[in-house]
């Protein structure tokens, strides 16, 4: 005898949109990767459990450099969750999915011990959402007010507006803020303002002791801060490329 089963359960898809960071290698790789272990040494725990997409767009490479690259991304604890402006001849069974149609951002600059040394090595930009059934936007207000410290480890990430933390913010604990950045106790993790293409941003904080400040993709590490800044009451904002700062009254 058949048993018809009839009462099978739906599954529920829901399209979802998260912010990540887009690299765009640059030949040669030896040297590209080289940067970015810059950057990595730099500001520790940049790339942990970060969604990552690779822009193959502009790059002249085979499938074998491809594989080797995402090698060596994969021992840096980089994880590439897609690739983006691949040729179909790139991609083999095991790599990450082929993605497009990404929202354009702003460039997140690699900090540079020496300006002239050479050109960006990443970009960061919002991730595609990946839609399986339509979904109607919900209007998000235009800031956020954390009343707690954000602690190590912890992100706080809202690209709609500005972000206002009451307390402090810890060591590898990170802000990131499609406006500005306010923080009324000490900042001494990571400040990234105007995530979203925004480069009236600014950052404020009560004490400065920053690991990492960035506004409209623009970087600035620990090691590139004035001293004269550290422990102050200060505010940063953007002059073309360059990060501009100040000190609180």
């Amino acid at each position: 005898m058949t048993k018809v089963l009839t009462d099978a359960r739906s599954i529920r898809i829901k399209g979802r949109s998260f912010l990540a960071l887009v690299l765009s290698p640059e030949l040669p790789l030896d040297w590209w990767l080289g940067r970015l272990d810059d950057l990595a040494s730099r500001s520790a725990g940049f790339f942990l459990g970060r969604p990552v997409v690779l822009d193959v767009a502009d790059l002249e490479i085979d499938r074998k450099q491809l594989k080797s690259l995402l090698e060596e991304l994969g021992q840096r604890n980089v994880r590439v969750m897609g690739i983006e402006g691949g040729r179909p001849s790139l991609f083999e069974p095991g790599m990450p999915p082929a993605m497009k149609g990404g929202r354009p951002a702003p460039d997140f600059e690699v900090p540079e011990a020496n300006p002239a040394e050479s050109p960006k090595a990443a970009k960061g930009k919002a991730a595609a959402p990946v839609i399986t059934e339509e979904v109607q936007p919900v209007r998000a207000t235009a800031s956020i007010i954390v009343r707690e410290p954000v602690r190590s480890g912890q992100s706080v990430i809202f690209p709609e507006g500005d972000v206002t933390v009451v307390g402090s913010v810890a060591s590898g604990a990170e802000i990131v803020a499609g406006g500005s950045v306010h923080i009324y106790g000490t900042l001494r993790g990571r400040a990234l303002a105007g995530s979203v293409g925004n480069a009236s941003a600014r950052i404020f904080c009560r004490r400065l002791e920053a690991e990492l400040l960035a506004i409209d993709g623009v970087y600035k590490t620990a090691e590139d801060m004035a001293p004269n800044l550290r422990g102050q009451s200060v505010q940063l904002w953007l002059e073309g490329d360059s990060i501009m700062a100040e000190r609180l009254n």
